[in-house]
């Protein structure tokens, strides 16, 4: 393993990563508050402040090991999830929709920004590649989580999205998946499922939509 390139590589990701998890997570706190549960909001957790949302071996210690482990092949990492009382929602099955909707909402207009930045520091003539990389990083770790994270499976944003547009049944069918999602997810993950049967085509369309929505300043640009 190349310290050099990992050291790099870290420097390149880390300001997007934590904006990226930070965000997402405040976006949570914030959709949650909104919408009548404050939980969140009275354990501080609807805020900007990395510390507050990174969880040691999920955010740091996994993704290393995995970089180390796999050459950079495959990482993965969470964030400690920000707790929300669905039953303290003033229109629980609705405002759960919305609640993790927010997340991936979040990733996807980041991943906007950093695409908007990327074009505005080549008008500004930046020809540094270390903020080149940092804003294609920036876009490349948001559309991942935002993929990810729509995943149509409890805990992910993606299942509880889908708890909350199915009918009562078919609902509290898919709620009991929770518990074992986690688990379910991480084998999928490895067995190369989610990425071929999701993580690649809904990331081929995300970044289709933001190449049309960045293709007016693309074209100023050039």
């Amino acid at each position: 393993m190349d310290i050099a390139h990992l050291i790099q590589t870290v420097a390149i990701y880390a300001l997007p990563v934590l904006f990226a998890i930070t965000v997402h997570e405040a976006a949570h706190g914030f959709a949650a508050r909104h919408f009548g549960d404050n939980t969140a909001w009275m354990l501080g957790r609807v805020t900007l402040n990395p510390a507050k949302h990174i969880d040691p071996i999920g955010t740091i210690l996994m993704p290393l090991l995995l970089y180390f482990a796999t050459s950079g092949a495959f990482l993965f990492g969470y964030a400690k999830p920000v707790p929300v009382r669905f039953d303290r929602l003033r229109n629980p099955k609705r405002d759960m929709v919305w609640v993790a909707l927010a997340g991936p909402a979040a990733n996807l207009a980041q991943a906007l920004a950093w695409g908007i930045l990327l074009y505005l520091l080549q008008a500004m003539g930046v020809t540094e590649p270390f903020f080149s990389r940092m804003c294609q990083g920036g876009v490349l770790v948001n559309v991942v989580m935002f993929a990810f994270n729509m995943f149509p499976l409890p805990p992910l944003d993606g299942g509880r999205i889908l708890v909350g547009l199915l009918p009562l049944r078919q609902a509290a069918l898919v709620s009991q998946v929770e518990p074992y999602g986690f688990f379910i997810v991480m084998a999928l993950v490895v067995s190369g499922i989610v990425s071929s049967v999701w993580m690649q085509p809904v990331m081929a369309l995300t970044f289709g939509l933001l190449d049309l929505l960045l293709s007016p300043l693309a074209a100023l640009v050039h």
